[in-house]
């Protein structure tokens, strides 16, 4: 696990363009998570994209931000409708691009159907310069969130197709990050009251950032 110091110098340069969608800056170029209705952006090393939905996998906004070099990784259904050099995983599997350690983890529903287990859709832990970061994609509180140990989590707090922010507070302490980021509200549901109340919630217990959209 990296320090406070470590995490800060990351994350200093993870930015969040609404929903799902995060940019990590790095001077070889910028990872992506979940692109969806973003401006203007400079060509990606990585694209990480999570699941076939629109809001997700969106090859309009791939488009936007693919070079020549740009790697994607994603599942196997999202690789479907993707071209380049896309490379797909299955949850447990892991490759490196760039320096960068990128491992599929799983992301499912529980009680609702809208991302089912046995789609094998994806979150991912990427580690960058020593730093741990796990993006949860679209997913509940689910039992194999007890033994991630990462640094940081982001974690969406909306409800209706993920888990809420009270499951969010659950799932924060069972994965016991130093930085919590809240996601996936104010876009399609979900608002800013729901980023505050899963801060408010864990404040004393580990550090949270609730992170204002960029472009």
């Amino acid at each position: 696990m990296a320090d406070m110091a470590a995490i800060e110098k990351v994350v200093n340069d993870l930015h969040w363009l609404g929903h799902d969608c995060f940019r990590l800056d790095r001077p070889e170029g910028p990872i992506y998570f979940d692109p969806y209705e973003i401006g203007e952006s400079p060509a990606a090393s990585l694209i990480l994209v999570s699941h076939d939905h629109f809001d997700h996998n969106s090859p309009d906004d791939l488009a936007k931000v693919s070079g020549p070099d740009t790697v994607v990784v994603t599942e196997k259904d999202s690789a479907a409708k993707l071209s380049g050099d896309v490379r797909v995983l299955a949850p447990g599997e892991s490759l490196e691009v760039g320096g960068v350690k990128v491992e599929a983890v799983l992301a499912y529903n529980l009680g609702k159907d809208f991302h089912p287990k046995g789609n094998a859709w994806l979150g991912f832990v990427v580690t960058v310069d020593g730093v741990s970061i796990y993006h949860a994609g679209d997913t509940d509180y689910i039992p194999e969130m007890d033994a991630l140990r990462v640094d940081v989590a982001l974690l969406p707090v909306s409800g209706t197709y993920v888990m809420d922010a009270e499951e969010a507070i659950t799932a924060a302490q069972a994965i016991g990050p130093k930085l919590a980021i809240p996601m996936h509200y104010g876009a399609i549901v979900g608002d800013e009251n729901d980023a505050q109340k899963f801060a408010e919630a864990l404040e004393g217990l580990m550090a949270v950032r609730v992170l204002t959209k960029e472009g």
